[in-house]
């Protein structure tokens, strides 16, 4: 299985990877699907089905709505989200839907759209796609958002094939302790190793052309959650804090004391953070990095560095990015960075321990370090659970965003104050995660059906 660093970092809409980017991917490749059996002229009516995690917790992430748009052939990284509500609008006003955006079927949203108390075999987040024709049904196929926006169908899940890219690559590595192996023969950084993995796909231009479009959408995203203001949607009535926290430290005088700078630096990177995943909330633009449910890790972390560290530049964030999607890549292979199967620290672990690496390798860490850092930052999430109140990707996910960022740059600070030797390995952290996973209870794996979910209602 190859995966490359644009797999993790996707540039797509909020706010869930699993819930509203993968199956917005899933009914668009459905469409493709009818085309490619030339099925589009005979279709009548398209069945949508959702079952276990995408069931329960669906609407909140508006999983529906995202199906419905990929059927009219839209695609979350292309997507204009200011044209969803009004489309999804007109379509439940005259119950017909264009298919592909050309094809006018009928589309009854209470018969139509289903969602099931039912949890299929090979992942909690599936859905089933079937097309029907004026004899009966055409065409179906059953699809699994294994987590990061990452999409598989019924086949590619009977045969274990959770990713089908088998892409050769120069580098290849299924754990930490391989990957640093392959840097100290090589001669490497880990961001150089990744950069000649990434080649097998694509030229170093075009990579570092690829990264820089990453992170000029992380600075919208930043930039237009520090503009917003206002109450999130979905009933919690959750109110947007970015906006004038980020006023306060604007004004702020200047404060020499340790502990005012000390306090500034968090307040930086929270506000950075706050920024992101209150946009994620409300349905905006952003990357998926690697998960939505932790998208303003990545870029919070990043952020702090490319202000504040003197002489920052393009490398720098090339550098950073790749040394952050070699942890992510790790943590996929091994473990999994869905909510719904292994719980929040897939999320939020997993993207504390990518920040942690790529600020300590842009800070100058050795290779140790980097894996140092990402353990600090992986082992302090473990066991986190993914429990949102209402199924919203606001509560505890925004704040857990902010505490998770300034977690990573003190794992990352914490490595480069030592020399590389530690007690437990990423390849330990990673596999604990997996277990600890498995162990889990489904009511604290993205169902709203425990813990602060549940505990957080006012009876």
């Amino acid at each position: 299985m190859s995966i490359s660093v644009f797999d993790l970092f996707k540039i797509g809409l909020g706010p869930s990877s699993s819930h509203t980017v993968g199956p917005m991917r899933a009914a668009f490749d459905f469409v493709a699907e009818l085309k490619a059996h030339d099925l589009m002229a005979r279709v009548a009516r398209v069945e949508v089905q959702l079952f276990g995690s995408l069931s329960a917790t669906g609407l909140g992430h508006g999983t529906d709505r995202a199906v419905i748009m990929g059927l009219m052939g839209e695609r979350p990284d292309y997507i204009d989200p200011s044209v969803i509500s009004p489309r999804l609008e007109a379509l439940r006003e005259s119950r017909r839907l264009k298919l592909d955006g050309q094809r006018v079927i009928f589309f009854d949203w209470s018969r139509d759209m289903q969602l099931l108390d039912e949890c299929l075999p090979h992942h909690p987040n599936a859905l089933r796609l079937t097309a029907h024709g004026r004899q009966g049904e055409l065409y179906r196929n059953t699809y699994y958002s294994v987590g990061g926006g990452f999409v598989i169908d019924e086949r590619q899940a009977e045969s274990g094939k959770f990713d089908s890219d088998t892409t050769a690559l120069p580098h290849d590595f299924n754990s930490a302790a391989e990957l640093m192996a392959l840097c100290r023969r090589h001669g490497l950084r880990i961001s150089q190793l990744m950069m000649e993995n990434e080649k097998a796909w694509q030229s170093e231009v075009a990579v570092r052309e690829g990264l820089q479009m990453i992170w000029q959408a992380m600075q919208a995203c930043v930039k237009k959650g520090l503009e917003a203001e206002g109450v999130l949607p979905g009933g919690l009535n959750v109110r947007r804090r970015a906006r004038s926290l980020h006023q306060r430290l604007l004004s702020m005088e200047d404060d020499r004391s340790m502990i005012a700078s000390t306090f500034s630096a968090m307040d930086w990177v929270n506000v950075f953070a706050l920024a992101v995943n209150e946009e994620n909330a409300a349905g905006g633009r952003m990357v998926t990095a690697p998960t939505n449910g932790a998208a303003g890790i990545i870029p919070a972390v990043l952020h702090y560095y490319m202000q504040f560290q003197p002489g920052a530049g393009e490398c720098d964030l090339v550098d950073f990015l790749l040394t952050a999607g070699a942890v992510g890549i790790l943590c996929k292979k091994n473990a999994s960075i869905s909510g719904a199967e292994v719980g929040c620290q897939g999320e939020v672990g997993s993207a504390c321990a990518m920040a942690a690496a790529g600020l300590a390798e842009v800070m100058g860490g050795s290779v140790a370090q980097v894996e140092n850092a990402a353990e600090i930052g992986l082992e302090h999430n473990l066991g986190l659970t993914c429990d949102r109140v209402g199924g919203l990707v606001q509560v505890p996910c925004i704040e857990r965003n902010a505490i998770a960022s300034v977690k990573a740059i003190n794992a990352a600070q914490m490595a480069l104050r030592g020399d590389g030797e530690h007690f437990i390995s990423l390849d330990k952290v990673i596999r604990t995660m997996r277990d600890t996973g498995a162990d889990m209870q489904a009511k604290y794996k993205e169902t709203s059906r425990g813990g602060l979910a549940v505990n957080a209602i006012e009876c």
